[in-house]
Formats: C-alpha cells, sequence, structure tokens
C-alpha cells in the first residue's frame, strides 16, 4: 500500500525521445547524451520516462533508474495519442510529431529552424504549422544556441513563456585511443578531417575545391555518402579537379575511428552553411586542433574567438585564409591547443542535464 501511495505521489517526467534510434545524426546524439547526463545527476526528486524503441538496449546501460515506454509509429496520429498524463512532457526536437492527447506542462527544445529555408518559408506549409502548434502548447522553451532562439523568433510567434538558452556537451572526454588502431581508409600524408552527413547544407564541396589550392594535403570526409548530394556534386567536384587520389569519403565511421581521425589530422573543417548547435568542432578542439568555421549561424557562437572563419567560399579565398591561419596556429601552438581544449570541456553534459532538470523543476 505505502509502494502504491509512493508511486501516485512519485511526479514523472516524459522525455519524448525515440530520435535515440539513429546514434549517428545530431537528434539522435542529443537525445542519447542528454539521457545520459540526466542518469549521472542521479535524481530522486522525479521520476523519468523514456519513450524509446529499443527499450531493452537502453535498460541494459541504464537499468531501472528510467522508467520505460514503448515507442510505437502509429502514436503520431491524434487518435492513437498517449493518453497518461504526465507532471512534464519533454519534446525533445521541434520535429517529432508524438504529441500528448490532453493538456500537460510541455516543454520543447528547438535545435533549428533550418527547415524555413530547406523546405518552405510559407507560414501555411504543413511543416511551419506543426512547429507554431508546439510553439503554442510550450509551457517553457528551450533552445540549443542563442542562434536558434534568434531565427525562431525571427520567423514564428514565440508564446510569452519562459525561454533558456541551454548549450550541447561535447560528448567527447577522453582523447585516449589504441596507438596501434588505423582506420579501414586512411592516407600517410597530412590531412584535413571533416564529418557530417553528405548534403548541400553541409557544404563539402567548397573544401574539395580549397583542396586543388593546397597541394601538400589531403582530405577526409566521413559521413553518409549515400545521398545525391555525395553521389553527384561531390563526386563531380572530385573528378574534375582531378582529386581522386587526395579525397577519401568514408560513409559512417565509429567512434574509434573519428576519434582518429581527429587526433591524426593536421586540422578540422566545418565549411557549413546551416547549423543550429554544430558538435563536430568542439570535439576537434577538444584535441587541440585548429578549427576552421562559416562565420555565420551558430558556429561564430559555438566555435568561439581562438578558430578561424571564412567569410565566403572562393576556393582560393579559403585556402588562403586556412594558410594564414595554420601559420597563426603552429606559430603559438601550445597556446592554442590549451586555449582550444579548454573551450571544448566548458561544453558539459552532465552541466547541460542538470539544467533541463532545473527547467523540470520550475514547472511542477
Amino acid at each position: 500500500m505505502a509502494t502504491k501511495e509512493h508511486e501516485k505521489m512519485t511526479k514523472r517526467v516524459f522525455l519524448e525521445a525515440h530520435n535515440i534510434k539513429n546514434p549517428y545524426f545530431g537528434f539522435g546524439q542529443f537525445n542519447y547524451h542528454l539521457i545520459k547526463g540526466l542518469y549521472n545527476a542521479n535524481i530522486s526528486d522525479f521520476k523519468i520516462v523514456l519513450h524509446v524503441k529499443d527499450i531493452a538496449k537502453l535498460k541494459a546501460e541504464f537499468g531501472d533508474y528510467f522508467e520505460y515506454k514503448k515507442y510505437y509509429s502509429f502514436r503520431r496520429y491524434p487518435l492513437f495519442r498517449i493518453r497518461k498524463k504526465y507532471e512534464i512532457w519533454h519534446s525533445l526536437n521541434q520535429n517529432i510529431k508524438i504529441e500528448p492527447q490532453s493538456y500537460c506542462p510541455y516543454i520543447l527544445t528547438v535545435h533549428d529552424v533550418n527547415f524555413i529555408d530547406e523546405v518552405s518559408n510559407n507560414p501555411e506549409h504543413d511543416r511551419n504549422i506543426r512547429f507554431q502548434e508546439k510553439l503554442n502548447r510550450s509551457s517553457a522553451i528551450t533552445y540549443i544556441s542563442e542562434y536558434a532562439k534568434t531565427s525562431t523568433h525571427q520567423h514564428f510567434n514565440v508564446p510569452n513563456v519562459p525561454e533558456y538558452v541551454i548549450h550541447n556537451g561535447n560528448p567527447i572526454q577522453s582523447t585516449d585511443i589504441n596507438a596501434n588502431f588505423v582506420p579501414r581508409q586512411t592516407t600517410t600524408r597530412p590531412f584535413l578531417f571533416t564529418i557530417g552527413e553528405c548534403t548541400p547544407r553541409k557544404n563539402f564541396h567548397t573544401l574539395v575545391d580549397m583542396l586543388k589550392e593546397l597541394p601538400d594535403y589531403d582530405l577526409v570526409i566521413s559521413g553518409n555518402k549515400n545521398t545525391d548530394y555525395a553521389r553527384q556534386e561531390l563526386a563531380e567536384r572530385i573528378k574534375s579537379n582531378h582529386l581522386e587520389k587526395r579525397v577519401i569519403l568514408t560513409d559512417k565511421i565509429s567512434d574509434i575511428e573519428k576519434h582518429y581521425y581527429l587526433k591524426n589530422c593536421s586540422a578540422f573543417m566545418f565549411p557549413s552553411l546551416r547549423e543550429g548547435f554544430g558538435i563536430p568542432p568542439i570535439e576537434a578542439m577538444r584535441f587541440g586542433k585548429p578549427v576552421f568555421l562559416s562565420n555565420n549561424t551558430s558556429l561564430p557562437e559555438i566555435g568561439g574567438k581562438h578558430a578561424f572563419y571564412w567569410d565566403h567560399y572562393e576556393s582560393k579565398y579559403m585556402a588562403e585564409v586556412f594558410t594564414e591561419g595554420m601559420k597563426n596556429y603552429r606559430a603559438k601552438k601550445e597556446w592554442f591547443s590549451k586555449q582550444y581544449i579548454a573551450h571544448a570541456k566548458s561544453f558539459d553534459w552532465d552541466e547541460a542535464a542538470l539544467r533541463y532538470a532545473s527547467v523540470y523543476v520550475s514547472l511542477f
């Protein structure tokens, strides 16, 4: 009887987290590392319920610390929405179609509103209507960057509710790897490294064009290469610049492969056109590596004052920024590396999780 009474009194926070099933994508990474941070926080004031597809996998890692509710895709439809009421419902990203059946305090995390540029800027488009409805439902809104907050206010009507900017953490805690490890694809020459989904937004073809101005370097691009952009735009640039032997497209890679490339690259490149946050640059900084970034969206906010930035993407200009940046880096390599590592460590998932927990508590 006492146990049942306790269960009735325990407040429950529902995390709509089914995107954790995609570990190679940004949303999947966000879901997993926030959940792990909440686990590390050892919270006893309330119970967290994870809405996920693969319960067994998460339960093997986190045990009974969390409660679990099985994800089914039919829950996207209004008739089949989850009826149970929770003290807090947290929608972990703005694209999720799963919604509660009835009212409960609702937190929305906004990663970016890039769909305005990539899908449609028409307010009547289904995607934009759905996002506005999520905003209207919200009791509080969290953003992963100041840029995400600013752009949301620019394009949508944001309700008068508490808003918080909570930066993502850096998932790389240790830079140690097996000294004997060598990835399946690599080069014996100095190389530049980048990682991400091979889509037009990542702008990787500009690195290929830049590479022809930098004969002493190869380029490693990691990420899903089974895309139209990789097969057409990237492949065409590689061929037209005669760089087939100097550009390595690895496809998706494991964490240890990523760590190898970050540890051994000469520099990290990230010419992305739009990022709500951009974790890869701070992962590279954790290894003390110089990073070269687009000077737009969230990247100056995340990259900080010691990163190097491109204002546009003409190949000779990009090569000049790189060459000058590397000259500065090498002149004070130890100092730059210390600055990068300290900056990377300032993005902490455990601290971010505690901030999310305080948002939950504020709505009880």
